[in-house]
């Protein structure tokens, strides 16, 4: 038997689609950490750096219809001919959004791809201005297209499941 798709939901009308609402209600840092290990000694050399960044994002659900979203991006910066760390800036920028009327892959790629890319330009931000104060040059992170991340992880975890299923077999 076909599911109907047009059942209203708890406290919608007949006939009417439950509606979709989305709003962000806070940005925060949930956590920040800045350490250069080689001050003083890095300011005296020339500024020749090789950045590692890494991203990653989570998400749970905090009541209902209410989610966190948290992008964490760490920098870490080390000198490109020796190798001595100059300097490792974490920040966990984090939202709280209410979110109803979504639901499955959708709400998914929701809290995966697109409240990551409302919080990316404010860890951007703060990392950049963490860089600043400990002393260093700015490090203007590029855009991310947490769109495109959110893709090449969910193929990636459709090949493992593939490949899991065929060594069960």
């Amino acid at each position: 038997m076909a599911e109907d798709n047009n059942t209203p939901q708890a406290g919608a009308a007949e006939g009417e689609k439950p509606q979709l609402k989305f709003s962000l209600q806070r940005i925060y840092v949930k956590d920040i950490s800045f350490e250069a290990p080689n001050s003083p000694s890095v300011f005296k050399q020339a500024f020749k750096p090789k950045v590692n960044l890494d991203l990653n994002t989570t998400s749970q659900k905090v009541a209902d219809d209410q989610y966190e979203v948290v992008v964490k991006v760490t920098a870490q910066v080390n000198d490109s001919e020796t190798g001595t760390t100059s300097f490792l800036a974490e920040v966990e920028q984090a939202g709280l959004f209410r979110i109803s009327g979504i639901e499955g892959a959708q709400l998914e790629q929701t809290l995966g791809a697109f409240c990551p890319n409302l919080l990316f330009p404010y860890a951007r931000e703060c990392v950049d201005n963490l860089v600043n104060r400990g002393g260093f040059p700015p490090l203007m992170l590029a855009p991310v297209n947490f769109e495109a991340m959110y893709a090449q992880r969910k193929q990636r975890e459709a090949q493992q499941a593939s490949q899991a299923a065929e060594n069960t077999h």
